[in-house]
């Protein structure tokens, strides 16, 4: 398996899918293995990739560890899933529909505002950005239909905000990073030298290679104030088997509860009661052959994250991988399909 694993990366390298990668693999005794593959750009005397490299992780952020962070805050019984929104928000009950949108609704990303896409707002202030999509009107009724966006992540991260009543970024360290040993994980790749970072895109808006900073254009102007966890966490592939072994093990690890069971369940169980619905769980996305081949069980879930990452557990064949690569650099693709088959194509060798 080994070898068609590292041939398959290769000939994603070589076909420019990305210049570079990283794969880890962990099981729920905790066996590993993690497979560098590729340089850091596609210059010859580029850095080679190792399996410390730091990747800029784009949307897996939503789930490890924003939604993740709301799950324990559940857990804890600061927030039911029944909740309205607009108690923890006020300002978005501007509209009568509105205060009936639940936390659940937020978890499962069936809420669907009249909001542009967030990176179309860059170039306005935190607070703006913040103003428009609390106030906007509801697009469609909530909890019909999975409707992926960065305006729920941020209500997300605003309601743990209140809740928490300190930043984000603090408080993921502090609860999941320190004590899993993520040590390379952070809100502040600053802290690293560049040169353990991948880069992610040449960017015109910035005016520069981004590297060591969010590639994310809304959360880059975001985190001028806000830690909402859109996006904007930086890890290496040994890191996040960490988390994977936790979540595979029933939210335990170094004899250390993170979860109960039943929260772990919900991760994985389909919260759509719609049958035409696409299957996701709270803060998680279910099955999907598309990015996740077809060789898993119809529990696994997992996040992508835009730079060309990808996270996968599946907890009923007691398996995990991690995929972290920057295939944004040096511009992103048009569309996700190469990068969508090499994940389809690394999930079947490893759970067929």
């Amino acid at each position: 398996m080994d070898r068609a694993l590292i041939q398959r990366l290769e000939r994603a390298v070589a076909e420019k899918v990305f210049p570079g990668c990283v794969l880890g693999i962990v099981s729920r005794d905790g066996k590993r293995s993690i497979f560098p593959v590729g340089n850091f750009t596609y210059e010859k005397d580029s850095l080679k990739v190792t399996e410390n490299t730091i990747y800029d992780l784009a949307s897996i952020t939503k789930s490890i560890p924003t939604s993740c962070v709301l799950l324990k805050l559940l857990e804890e019984g600061k927030v039911d899933i029944d909740d309205k929104v607009s108690d923890f928000i006020p300002e978005f009950g501007n509209f009568p529909e509105k205060k009936e949108v639940t936390i659940k609704n937020l978890l499962t990303y069936t809420l669907e505002l009249q909001v542009p896409g967030l990176s179309s707002l860059k170039d306005k202030t935190p607070d703006e950005i913040v103003a428009q999509v609390v106030s906007a009107h509801l697009k469609s009724r909530p909890g019909s239909r999975f409707f992926y966006n960065n305006a729920t992540a941020l209500l997300i991260g605003l309601v743990i905000q209140k809740i928490i009543k300190e930043p984000l970024d603090v408080y993921a360290e502090r609860e999941f990073f320190a004590p899993l040993g993520m040590n390379r994980t952070t809100f502040h790749p600053e802290r690293f030298p560049k040169t353990e970072i991948a880069p992610t895109e040449d960017d015109l808006w910035r005016g520069r290679i981004i590297q060591g900073e969010v590639h994310d254009e809304s959360t880059f102007t975001l985190q001028k104030k806000y830690f909402f966890g859109i996006a904007g966490t930086f890890s290496t592939v040994p890191d996040l088997l960490n988390f994977q072994e936790m979540l595979l093990t029933g939210g335990v690890k170094n004899e250390k509860r993170y979860f109960s069971e039943s929260i772990i369940e919900k991760m994985h169980t389909n919260m759509m009661s719609e049958a035409k619905a696409e299957p996701v769980g709270l803060g998680w996305n279910i099955y999907n052959p598309l990015y996740m081949g077809t060789k898993v069980s119809k529990e696994v879930f997992g996040k992508t994250g835009f730079t060309g990452t990808l996270v996968l557990t599946d907890p009923l064949k007691g398996i995990g991988f991690t995929l972290l690569s920057n295939r944004t650099f040096p511009k992103r693709p048009k569309d996700s399909n190469l990068i969508n088959a090499v994940r389809g194509d690394i999930a079947d060798i490893i759970f067929s």
